[in-house]
């Protein structure tokens, strides 16, 4: 065990990352790789110097109660940092980091898969093919809905939205429109000739595709409700890799059953890892365990990303990604 800063990981990383770390810090794993209790954040956060939680470990206010705080940074692994009180963690002089830029790629990635997924009705044809329920190829079977030439609605124009845009315009011949609170660079739009809606309501009346690239804030919590939904045209598609509070689940399902809306991709869930029965139940919902950062480069580097930051607070040198 090396000397130094103690530093605590909520949950298992990947090993080169857990190898390096252990280097250079006093590391303590979590060898069971299950969610951290309160209590035991509590004692983390009274024993540690670095709190290196995940975007599912809460890091609110409540936690500091009580507690003598020895935790100077808390470096979080994963680009959200809705889950860590920013507030509360400045109020108590403790630094913020996150691992931005490093998951764009992959995100993105997936967010086409989901896409395309369920557009050709992926998910059911290979449970078809499982179940031994195909009987052969013919004109009529389990047709689904082409992708290359449409209209793809980006809602946010941040770097995982202009990634999938490129995917999808130079890759597909997709039309891209998007919107976004934050004014976009007219150089940005113009790499993948796409056009800003002024309104959501103008995006998703025009898209054939919708996908969602918002961050987690009380003004996105079910951002696509049933009204917003009923925005969309039946015909189309919506696919979640953002956060899951940015979609009512329940009146997603409910518009996927009456078919409002032809079908979902989703990766992400409100209360994960609980995921409604009322999607489960459904076919044309296309769903994926919040691995839209899941590949061992992607994870690799993230934990490094992290590792990067505590460097530098450690050496009293600016972090890259400080967020407090």
């Amino acid at each position: 065990m090396a000397n130094g800063p103690k530093v605590v990981l909520t949950r298992a990383w990947p090993e080169e990352v857990e190898s390096y770390l252990a280097e250079r810090y006093d590391l303590t794993r979590n060898e069971a790789d299950e969610p951290m209790s309160e209590a035991a954040l509590r004692a983390a956060l009274a024993e540690a110097d670095a709190l290196c939680p995940t975007v599912t470990d809460r890091i609110h206010a409540g936690l500091y109660e009580g507690v003598e705080v020895r935790t100077r940074i808390i470096g979080s692994y994963g680009v959200g940092f809705e889950h860590v009180d920013l507030e509360a963690a400045g109020a108590r002089g403790i630094a913020v980091s996150n691992t931005p830029e490093v998951l764009t790629d992959c995100t993105a990635d997936i967010a086409m898969v989901l896409l395309l997924a369920a557009a050709r009705r992926i998910g059911e044809g290979e449970r078809h093919v499982r179940g031994r329920a195909w009987t052969g190829w013919r004109p009529t079977h389990m047709m689904g809905t082409r992708v290359t030439g449409k209209t793809l609605g980006l809602v946010g124009f941040g770097r995982i939205g202009r990634a999938v845009a490129r995917r999808a315009h130079f890759g597909f011949g997709m039309k891209i429109l998007f919107h976004d609170p934050f004014p976009v660079p007219e150089e940005v739009a113009a790499e993948v000739d796409a056009t800003a809606c002024e309104t959501l309501d103008e995006l998703l009346g025009a898209a054939d595709f919708v996908s969602l690239h918002c961050p987690s804030t009380p003004e996105t919590r079910h951002l696509m409700n049933t009204e917003r939904i009923g925005r969309m045209q039946p015909h189309a598609f919506l696919v979640n890799t953002s956060r899951g509070d940015v979609v009512d689940q329940l009146a997603l399902a409910d518009a996927l059953r009456e078919g409002r809306l032809a079908g979902a991709g989703l990766d992400v869930y409100e209360g994960e890892p609980n995921v409604p029965e009322e999607l489960i139940a459904l076919e044309n919902a296309v769903l994926l365990p919040h691995f839209g950062s899941g590949s061992r480069e992607t994870r690799i580097a993230m934990g490094m990303r992290v590792a990067e930051n505590l460097a530098a607070f450690f050496a009293g040198t600016e972090m890259p990604d400080r967020l407090v």
